[in-house]
């Protein structure tokens, strides 16, 4: 599923992409996605996109009056395509953008002149795709009160790539939470962003099982926690801004060091991964570093 990594690209480059521009026409070919009304959806042109960024797990547009909020969920993948090309089965939301005076001000600084981006007059679309359909499109006009699962300030914790999250503030948030530090790193409510597969490379690189419990961690296995987490999801972005565009439906993984990797020798000790397979989500590991 889209995670911070997957979605922080996407974000990054949508805002340069798409900043500025007009919604001239915004369709809703799989409707059971979209979480408003045709009212609200037709309210959309005319307005400008102001930015696009991400929240936890959340894509989020902010237009001149109102507010467009994207769960992915487990399978959602966002395209970006000229205006006529053809769309993808499952496509669940099309907005058609105009030409823009002007870029943004402030884009992603490893956007600037990148062969993929659209030339200002052109015409474009922004889609939003399914196939498994689980994945929801919040439309939140302005003075409309609408609720959005896990997006609200006090159901998310801070960003797992927030700066204000420093290791004192990781040291005293740990303490309140328990469980296995896979579930822990996937809890939304400790830090947002992180699912299934990063987690595991995460607890990867800190040298973690995924089944210990955060009860039994010393203080410096904490510490590297913290430092597996950033460091994991730092490096991640910087391969994803190299790889992903212009095909930004695309998931990148194989990269990874361990998810999805069973059977296969460890990079770092040469071990044999583990993988289990529980409600639908692999879990995958090193039992001969990881402790």
């Amino acid at each position: 599923m889209p995670e911070l990594p997957d979605l922080a690209v996407v974000a990054e480059a949508f805002n340069a992409a798409l900043a500025g521009r007009p919604i001239v026409d915004a369709l809703a070919p799989g409707p059971l996605a979209v979480r408003g009304t045709p009212g609200e959806l037709a309210a959309l042109i005319g307005q400008r996109i102001r930015r696009i960024e991400r929240t936890g797990k959340f894509i989020v547009l902010t237009l001149e009056r109102d507010r467009v909020v994207v769960n992915p969920m487990l399978s959602g993948r966002f395209q970006l395509a000229g205006a006529g090309a053809a769309r993808p089965a499952r496509t669940a939301l099309v907005l058609a953008l105009g030409g823009r005076p002007s870029p943004p001000a402030d884009p992603a600084p490893w956007t600037a002149g990148a062969p993929w981006l659209p030339a200002d007059e052109a015409s474009l679309e922004v889609r939003f795709r399914d196939p498994t359909q689980m994945g929801k499109v919040y439309l939140l006009p302005a003075g409309v009160q609408r609720a959005v699962p896990g997006f609200e300030a006090h159901e998310r914790g801070p960003d797992a790539d927030d700066p204000d999250l420093t290791i004192e503030v990781w040291q005293t948030r740990i303490r309140r939470h328990s469980g296995e530090l896979k579930n822990l790193l996937r809890n939304q409510a400790f830090v947002a962003g992180i699912g299934n597969a990063y987690s595991d490379e995460i607890l990867h690189a800190a040298r973690l099982l995924p089944f210990r419990r955060r009860s039994s961690l010393a203080s410096e296995e904490v510490d590297e926690l913290y430092t597996a987490m950033r460091r994991t999801l730092t490096t991640a972005v910087e391969v994803l801004r190299e790889r992903v565009p212009p095909t930004f439906e695309r998931q990148v993984r194989d990269f990874f060091a361990v998810h999805g990797r069973g059977g296969l020798p460890c990079p770092r000790c040469g071990g044999r991964i583990s993988q289990l397979s529980s409600g639908g989500f692999v879990t995958s590991f090193c039992r001969a570093c990881q402790r």
